[in-house]
């Protein structure tokens, strides 16, 4: 090779040295540092002529000095041209440097081995956030399982306290028969006994059967579902002199979970009777309609309204209230939405300040349950 080519080549291979962004460092076969660029000097925190003095065992994590001498005896019995790993230094000020370390061999004319080329590249960053990741997946799961237990306890103490109050109900229609039998504030109650024993029955077949995506959900009729809660919130509805008015088609079937319906359903009557306005009396108005594969469903109210361009990217966020009633706690339409998406809907909204909000609820119709079950 003639000798200004020569001179040229090396000139570029020094300016890439020099000039990488990642660190570059030629290390000779003991593991003493040969020559370092810019970048390792910054990644380390070392000056140049210090690192000349030591050994890359000295800065090495201890536990991954086994691990880059067994790759690098590879390198020199020929099983393997280069490795890369992670590996740990540490820095100069004390605290670990998490790098990707890329390893090759450079062999003379002999194929003698000369010295290793190593590349590093700085990936703490990117360990601290799946550290990050990592911790809170375990938070998570932590309170996954804490809800567990909690829905366990739940379902079980509470079918309990309604069991007993449905064994106290028969105790009074045995002593006060003729007076009860005719009190349609005692019937409310028992209905509704009756109602909360199916809705915890709901919760324990959900939580036992966890669904996939949408394999298990149920053909359900919209319109008795609609019934039963008006029937729920009717004692709340009388108190608040509210009207609800179900135009729901009764030959319309969605599918779905029993215990998500219910409390979809719920969570909008009771929010249409909380948020509703003193200046008129409280109307409701559901109604239903088909929308390619959804049946759609309008809850539509007279109440107060909210106002979208200041609240809409709160609207289903945790925690996320737009007025000051003293039960508001911004939970409801975040775990609605959560359940309404879990089925393979979705829900859309309009509202105007002072003159009510309708909300559009999209469930998957039983018609096309086949094409969208997945």
């Amino acid at each position: 090779m003639p000798k200004n080519l020569k001179r040229l080549k090396n000139k570029v291979f020094q300016n890439i040295f020099e000039n990488a962004n990642g660190g570059i460092s030629i290390v000779s076969l003991d593991g003493v540092w040969i020559k370092v660029n810019q970048s390792i000097v910054n990644l380390l925190g070392y000056e140049e002529a210090e690192l000349y003095k030591l050994n890359f065992r000295d800065i090495t994590h201890r536990d991954d000095i086994e691990s880059d001498l067994a790759h690098m005896q590879q390198l020199l019995d020929g099983e393997i041209d280069n490795y890369q790993i992670e590996k740990r230094y540490f820095h100069k000020k004390g605290y670990v440097v998490w790098t990707l370390l890329s390893v090759s061999l450079v062999r003379d004319e002999n194929d003698e081995p000369v010295y290793f080329i190593s590349q590093l590249a700085d990936i703490s960053t990117q360990k601290s956030a799946t550290w990050h990741l990592e911790f809170l997946m375990n938070v998570i799961k932590g309170q996954n399982e804490s809800l567990k237990d909690f829905a366990h306890i739940a379902t079980h103490d509470i079918r309990t306290h309604v069991g007993n109050l449905c064994s106290i109900t028969e105790f009074l229609e045995e002593e006060l028969k003729e007076t009860l039998t005719s009190n349609e504030n005692y019937k409310m109650l028992k209905d509704s006994l009756g109602n909360l024993d199916d809705t915890i029955n709901h919760l324990n077949l959900m939580r036992l059967n966890k669904p996939k995506k949408f394999n298990i959900l149920n053909k359900l009729s919209l319109y008795n579902y609609i019934e039963n809660s008006i029937y729920n919130v009717s004692a709340i509805a009388k108190r608040e002199n509210c009207e609800i008015i179900n135009k729901v088609d009764k030959g319309c079937y969605i599918m779905g979970i029993e215990a998500y319906i219910d409390s979809i359903i719920l969570n909008f009557l009771t929010n249409s009777i909380k948020y509703k306005s003193d200046e008129r009396r409280a109307t409701i108005e559901l109604s239903s309609s088909s929308k390619d594969e959804f049946v759609v469903l309008k809850v539509k109210d007279n109440g107060l309204g909210i106002d979208l361009e200041s609240n809409y990217n709160k609207l289903f966020t945790l925690n996320g209230t737009f007025h000051e009633h003293p039960d508001s706690r911004g939970v409801g339409l975040y775990i609605t939405k959560n359940h309404i998406e879990s089925i393979g809907g979705k829900i859309e909204v309009e509202s105007k300040v002072n003159k009510g909000t309708c909300f559009s609820i999209y469930f998957l119709s039983a018609l096309n349950a086949v094409e969208n079950m997945v």
